[in-house]
């Protein structure tokens, strides 16, 4: 049966109580925090490189890289009277610079099917900025056999095994680019998540190991060649900049607060915080040489909180920092609020449920054709005949 919408408000309202006043217990919790940022950031960054550190766990979390101009932000002073005018700035900043940008999806294996096995296709885009209009969009297209999901160990997971595989076509993909364009530093290229992997702590030791090696390679082959590099987090859950307050400042500690929510009251459109290195403790250890060479600051793109970004240490040593950020923002102008590049990536790799359909068929004709056993569950069977 479809969702009932009158059982769901008659819940809304039963709970009211549990969502009512949220937004302003948190503003109370955060205002000493967004005081230091607007009235003690000399302070903060003075007592950063002052603090000795005993061991990991004194970790300030955040090394702040420079100074803001209001405070911990770094006004854009960007307005502009129309679209046209915010469009002649981003021809202005983006003519003869390419962006581009992978992404990937993955069918996993199913329990419908008597064979274990899975696709993985990742797309690219690759924007030239030219005034013509020209792009390069692409896909390529991998496979899971049963024989790679039956090496698996006892209790690993097979959705983990296409993460990570999806994972390294996607990196290998970027690496192969920067390869061919080694040294061509007035390029973009976008990675669509984070360059620090604390989410895969909580996962087996292959998944994280995996995360760990395609990331550090990431940022190694970003600082040989010389490429711009960012990775774009829409929607980031990090506590860097929190908690580097919290440490230098003897704030009250807060939990569940996240660096977007404390930032987004400071800024406009177009303004972003001042660049910091990632001191996280505990994650980095494992980034070997590449431990203290990401950075992060914190970008206004659109009407919602902040967007995080991650760029290795290098841009900024190299004084490329503003022209790399001023691509990003023109970037998010096209795409109205997201990078283009991505966007578009994110269309041509994706695999819907048609794509699903046609596999399966495609599967099952061919095991057929093979003489290859090959099953259907009776649920599946069920469902296409009621469909």
């Amino acid at each position: 049966m479809p969702l009932d919408p009158s059982l769901i408000l008659s819940l809304l309202q039963v709970k009211r109580s549990e969502f009512k006043g949220l937004e302003s217990q948190v503003f109370e919790k955060l205002r000493p925090y967004r005081q230091a940022l607007l009235h003690r950031s000399r302070e903060v960054v003075e007592r950063c490189k002052s603090i000795e550190l005993v061991d990991e766990q004194d970790s300030i979390y955040a090394e702040p890289l420079e100074r803001g101009d209001r405070g911990w932000i770094v006004k854009s002073n960007l307005v502009w009277q129309n679209r046209e005018q915010s469009l002649q700035w981003v021809r202005d900043r983006l003519t003869g610079i390419p962006t581009f940008a992978v992404d990937g999806s993955q069918i996993y294996p199913s329990k419908d099917f008597s064979l274990p096995i899975a696709v993985i296709q990742i797309g690219w885009f690759e924007n030239f900025h030219r005034g013509d209009g020209d792009y390069e969009k692409d896909v390529a297209v991998d496979l899971i056999t049963p024989n790679q999901f039956a090496a698996l160990e006892k209790g690993e997971s097979l959705d983990r095994l296409v993460n990570r595989r999806r994972l390294e076509l996607e990196v290998r993909r970027i690496i192969d680019y920067m390869h061919v364009h080694s040294h061509q530093s007035s390029r973009l290229v976008f990675y669509d998540g984070s360059l620090i992997a604390s989410f895969a702590q909580t996962f087996d030791r292959a998944t994280y190991q995996c995360y760990l090696k395609a990331l550090r390679q990431l940022l190694t082959a970003t600082q040989q060649h010389q490429i711009p590099l960012v990775a774009y987090i829409d929607t980031s859950v990090a506590e860097d900049t929190t908690q580097m307050l919290q440490r230098v400042l003897g704030l009250p500690p807060i939990s569940g607060v996240s660096d977007p929510q404390l930032l987004n009251p400071l800024m406009e459109w177009g303004d972003r915080t001042v660049l910091c290195r990632c001191c996280r403790p505990g994650i980095l250890r494992d980034y070997q040489e590449q431990a203290n060479q990401v950075t992060f600051t914190y970008l206004k793109t659109h009407a919602g909180y902040p967007v995080r970004l991650e760029l290795p240490f290098w841009i900024f040593e190299a004084g490329l920092l503003e022209q790399v950020i001023d691509w990003v923002r023109a970037e998010a102008i096209i795409g109205r609020g997201y990078p283009y590049a991505i966007e578009t990536a994110d269309q041509v790799t994706v695999l819907r449920s048609e794509d699903r359909k046609l596999f399966y068929r495609l599967l099952q004709d061919w095991a057929e054709q093979e003489e290859i056993p090959f099953r259907l569950s009776r649920k599946m069977v069920s469902k296409a005949h009621r469909r």
